[in-house]
């Protein structure tokens, strides 16, 4: 510790780097209100071998105070080999740097001494095995078993794992990218891809629109293209790749849609990539390339509201984000609501309510157990995860609000409003005190929606009661049939299922009684093959229902869904009904070191808190 602060002495460097921790973003160490990265330039060699990426991240930087003399960036796990400056863009030296000590939650500092006319930074580093942003899989846990894949997932705050940067949304970057592969591979990353038309192991991308660092994002393995309009199509193993195609065929409808609503789309193309199934989350919103899990692919398009989701975030979250990961209902709740109007024009009204419905009751759902503090939407997450804030609070929650906002104003003058805030905070990262005044000001000028109704929503906990919910035809029919069956009046086979959507089947399964007999669910199962359903949220429902009445014939597709899945939406729920369970906990134990290593590193840290 003594030569530690000896060294820092000698290069000037102690006092600010004190001063630096206390950083405007409570999630970061970067002083980026004092010097920024305006473009960041990546040149990384990807080893399969040794499961490493290797290369240098050039900061090029923008100096808002001319006294500053350090640059401080977010690390975690990182190898840092050496760092070098250069104040003409010509020469390179050697930079004075030191990576501070070590914190749980944001990794460590990288200081790096900036001399007066710096222009930018070079940090050479290696990655890491505990790169909790990156998913390293062989071969056999790929999709097809034959070449080894490799993805990312930087958000919130996992971009510090693989790349050494200024880590918080707050600060808006274009980026650049050279990437090596081995040759038979394609790599893919957020950014314009067509440059990279030809497999060849050396890749060059560009990202000229300014994003936060969360959307930056790498993928590399056996993938293949296929077009599905002009400015839309699949990246994808060749196992999904026409499986995909056909079910996000609807994708150019619903940018036309959102182009129509709430104005041009502003990323010249719009790509999906299919991940292998252990991808964590159901899509990553990555600008020009959404990340996907395939658990969405049924053959129906029953689940595709996802690709509706990921494209919203074009211009909410993307276009206009949350500076903070305080105000993440900004970014996601924004999100819900313009998914769901582009699901009304694309699909109609009668689905887009179902979807709002089904929404509400996981709200609600939550809402029983959650702390009262966390169930606000300007929650605060400073000191903890910010994973923790991406929970159905900010995301439904925020959505309600802008419902009743447009059930207040109308419609069409709500959808104008929208259009004119995305134009107006376009490429920039805002706090929900932005939003208020810029509301305040816009729309609601002469104060009809009140102040207090306001601060109700965005500072009081739970739902306000003035909530107005649509009714839904479809549900109330579901539930009339459920209730016949249930009386003895009408058997199952009676039921008019043919035409039931994937909404009205977890409508279904949601009223079900949570006492059912033995008898009844073997009759369910029978008649309609729950047990078996290739839907995994169909089948993440009904295995819910039926771990805690340890109804026996659900274990063995439950443990291939658990050994083959791994988004967390659906095996958390899972594991946590079998840890509940005594009579189940050993077996989900068991099942879950077989399943661990092929579970992300986020849904590991995640159940590994569930302590089986």
């Amino acid at each position: 510790m003594v030569r530690v602060l000896c060294w820092l002495m000698v290069f000037g460097l102690f006092m600010p780097v004190l001063a630096a921790t206390v950083a405007p973003d409570p999630h970061s160490f970067a002083n980026f209100q004092q010097v920024r990265t305006r473009h960041l330039v990546l040149d990384l060699a990807v080893d399969f071998t040794r499961q490493q990426l290797t290369g240098y991240a050039e900061h090029q930087l923008e100096r808002l105070d001319p006294t500053i003399n350090r640059l401080v960036l977010d690390s975690r796990n990182l190898k840092i080999t050496t760092v070098t400056f250069t104040n003409d863009g010509v020469h390179w030296q050697k930079a004075a740097y030191l990576l501070g000590i070590e914190d749980a939650l944001k990794g460590q500092p990288l200081t790096i001494q900036l001399q007066v006319l710096t222009k930018a930074v070079r940090v050479y580093y290696q990655t890491t095995p505990q790169a909790n942003g990156l998913q390293w899989l062989t071969a056999a846990q790929s999709s097809e078993k034959k070449q080894p894949f490799l993805f990312s997932q930087s958000q919130p705050i996992h971009a510090r794992s693989w790349i050494p940067l200024q880590d918080t949304p707050a600060n808006r970057i274009t980026y650049q990218a050279h990437i090596k592969t081995p040759p038979e591979l394609l790599a893919v990353m957020s950014a314009d891809n067509s440059a990279n038309t030809r497999r060849n192991g050396d890749y060059q991308f560009d990202m000229p629109q300014p994003v936060p660092s969360y959307l930056i994002a790498l993928a590399v393995g056996d993938l293949h293209f296929k077009a599905m309009s002009a400015d839309t199509g699949v990246y994808a193993e060749k196992l999904w790749l026409d499986r995909a195609t056909a079910e996000f065929s609807d994708t150019q409808k619903m940018m036309d849609a959102a182009n129509q609503l709430f104005g041009k789309y502003p990323w010249k193309r719009y790509d999906l990539l299919v991940l292998p199934s252990s991808f964590p989350f159901g899509g990553m919103e990555n600008p020009r390339l959404s990340f996907v899990t395939p658990t969405i692919i049924t053959g129906d398009k029953s689940l595709i509201s996802l690709v509706a989701h990921e494209l919203a975030h074009s211009w909410s979250g993307n276009l206009v984000t949350n500076a903070s990961w305080n105000d993440v209902w900004l970014n996601e709740g924004f999100t819900n609501y313009v998914e769901n109007r582009i699901m009304q024009q694309v699909y109609g009204q009668p689905r887009a309510d179902m979807e709002l419905l089904l929404n509400v009751r996981a709200l609600r759902n939550l809402l029983t157990h959650q702390a009262p503090a966390d169930s606000r939407l300007q929650a605060d997450y400073s000191g903890r995860d910010p994973e923790e804030a991406f929970q159905q609070i900010p995301y439904v929650k925020g959505q309600l609000l802008l419902l009743t906002l447009a059930q207040h104003f109308g419609q069409a003058k709500f959808d104008q409003f929208l259009r004119e805030y995305f134009a107006h905070f376009a490429f920039q990262s805002i706090h929900t005190e932005s939003f208020i005044q810029y509301f305040q000001q816009q729309l609601n000028s002469k104060q009809s929606f009140s102040e207090q109704a306001l601060q109700r929503w965005l500072n009081a906990p739970g739902l306000p009661d003035e909530l107005a919910l649509p009714a839904s035809d479809a549900f109330a029919r579901v539930s009339a049939a459920q209730q016949q069956w249930l009386a003895g009046k009408a058997g199952l086979r009676l039921l008019p299922t043919a035409e039931w959507s994937v909404h009205e089947w977890l409508h279904f399964i949601d009223l079900l009684p949570r006492e059912l007999t033995e008898q009844q669910l073997n009759e369910l199962d029978l008649v309609f093959s729950l047990s078996q359903s290739s839907n995994a949220e169909v089948f993440t429902a009904w295995a819910q229902l039926v771990i805690p009445l340890n109804y026996q014939p659900i274990i063995q597709p439950l443990r291939q869904f658990l050994l083959s899945v791994g988004r967390q939406k659906f095996i958390i729920p899972l594991y946590s009904e079998l840890k509940a369970n005594p009579q189940w906990r050993s077996w989900a134990r068991q099942v879950y070191r077989e399943a661990r290593p092929g579970y992300h590193p986020l849904a590991q840290q995640q159940l590994d808190k569930l302590a089986l």
